[in-house]
Parts: C-alpha cells; sequence; structure tokens
C-alpha cells in the first residue's frame, strides 16, 4: 500500500468537488491511501471516509485544492505538523500553490516522494486588553491591524523600541511568504519565501517618515491602538477579531513553521514575473 495522503477541497473553488475527484482516482490507482478532508464541506459525509487535520498522525502529505486562502486556513489548522502541504491552484493568482489544476498527474510524482520542501515562517499574534490574553491567532501571510470606517493612530515597536508612530488606515505585519500580498500592494519589499524577517507596512499613512521595515526574526513586534473615530479590527490571514483603543497587539516568529511542498522547476523569481509581470 502506498502513502496516505489528505486532499483538503474548497467546495466554492471546486464545484461539486470535480477536481478532487479526479485527484483522488490518480492517487488511488497508483495504489495510494486517500482520504478527503470533512472541515471545508458543507456536506462531510461528501469525504466518503475522511480524515480531520487533527487526525495527521501517519499521513505523508496532504493536498489543498483551492486558493492561497484555501492552503493559509490549512496551514493555520495544521500548526505544529512537519506534514507538507501541496497546493492546487483553483483561484486566481495563486502565488502558494504549485500546481493548476490542468497539472494533477503531477500529484503522482509528489506522492511518491519527488517534491522539494520549502520551509515558511509563521507569524504568532496576541491582542492584550487592560493587561489580559483576549485572542491569538497563527499567520502564514499576514497579520493586518485597520480600521472600518475611519483611520487610527498606532505605534508600532521592535524589542520596546519606536520604529513607527502615525494615523492612517492600518498596519501589516507580514512573514516573507506574505510579502507578495496585502504588504506588496501598500508599498512594501518582496522577500524570498524562504527567508525568515518580519515586514511591517502601513496602509495609506499619514506621514511623510512612516515607511516599510524590515526586522529580523527574532524582533518581538507591539503595536499599540490609540485613538479610535470607528470600529478596529485585527485580522490574522483574514480571520478577524474586534480591537478597541488601548489595546495592544503583539507579534512575533512563531516557534513552528509551514512545509510547503514543490514540484516544479519555477523559481520564487519565475512566480512573481509570471503573476505580476507586465503582459506583452
Amino acid at each position: 500500500m502506498g502513502n496516505k495522503i489528505i486532499l483538503c477541497p474548497n467546495p466554492d473553488k471546486d464545484r461539486g468537488l470535480a477536481v478532487t475527484r479526479r485527484a483522488r482516482e490518480l492517487l488511488e490507482g497508483a495504489g495510494h491511501r486517500v482520504s478527503v478532508c470533512p472541515e471545508y464541506l458543507d456536506r462531510p459525509e461528501e469525504a466518503e471516509g475522511g480524515a480531520l487535520l487533527d487526525e495527521l498522525p501517519g499521513a505523508f502529505l496532504v493536498v489543498s485544492l483551492g486558493g492561497d486562502g484555501t492552503i493559509m486556513h490549512t496551514a493555520r489548522r495544521m500548526t505544529g505538523s512537519k506534514v507538507p502541504i501541496l497546493g492546487v491552484n483553483l483561484g486566481t493568482v495563486g502565488f502558494l500553490a504549485d500546481l493548476d489544476c490542468g497539472e494533477l498527474p503531477s500529484l503522482l510524482d509528489a506522492a511518491a516522494g519527488g517534491f522539494r520542501l520549502s520551509p515558511r515562517m509563521m507569524l504568532r499574534a496576541e491582542l492584550m486588553r487592560n493587561g489580559a490574553l483576549v485572542y491569538e491567532n497563527y499567520a502564514l501571510n499576514d497579520v493586518y491591524i485597520h480600521g472600518i470606517v475611519q483611520m487610527l493612530h498606532l505605534t508600532a515597536r521592535g524589542d520596546g523600541r519606536k520604529i513607527l508612530d502615525f494615523s492612517g488606515d492600518g498596519l501589516v505585519i507580514a512573514s516573507p511568504t506574505g510579502s507578495t500580498a496585502y504588504s506588496m500592494a501598500a508599498g512594501g519589499p518582496l522577500v524570498e519565501p524562504t527567508a525568515e524577517n518580519i515586514i511591517l507596512t502601513p496602509v495609506c499613512p499619514h506621514a511623510l517618515a512612516a515607511r516599510s521595515f524590515v526586522l529580523a526574526p527574532e524582533r518581538v513586534v507591539t503595536v499599540e491602538i490609540g485613538r479610535l473615530r470607528g470600529g478596529a479590527m485585527l485580522s490574522a490571514d483574514g480571520n478577524a477579531f474586534e480591537i478597541r483603543a488601548g489595546d495592544t497587539v503583539r507579534v512575533c516568529k512563531a516557534k513552528h513553521k509551514t512545509l510547503i511542498a514543490r514540484v516544479g522547476g519555477k523559481t520564487f523569481y519565475d512566480i512573481v514575473y509570471e503573476k505580476l509581470g507586465e503582459r506583452t
């Protein structure tokens, strides 16, 4: 019997689970054991004996079928696991996914061990209120602090030393993997995804001196939430929690990494040019 593979489909991207079924047929035809994770499905019975992501022991590979958001959700659920994730892109841009739906036969190479590991640093975010921890989460891409209707005032520190103090729409705290996401759109730098850095990028700051910073991975970033004229949110890879004036957000490098499986020959630079380069 071959390796145990867990398929994690996003039913909003894979309508009727058509791609998932093709992937399962390919893998089982090659002698691999396959389970479909029911955590994303409205009808868990479609998993047909699937395995939850809490039941990873014995799994050789997790295949995420959807977009980058599906991979990020999977990575958070697998925090602390050493099982690699291979992404099949059914979305649009897809920086994290290595395969498109037309490249499903490459799953056989991956299932046979023909992949490279790309370790990715994750971020841990904590929200402190009146000295108590009220929320914590992990992010593969970024932690975003932002106002809902109007701008907010933020003071960001690294190991207690002031880095940024500004009013604006918000602040993105990104990992190298997340440097190609909202941080880039807000004017932040592109960083090789296997690097280890913490990237601070202000969003629409009302201050000429508020620029993006690339910090060492051992820095502990604290962000003090100042005056608010409207609501504000803390978002970890899109998972939002309400924040209030006087709260403090603490972000640091997580102890665990996400292992992304790569089967193609494309480099980070190839992917950036393909996804973001000028079209001729």
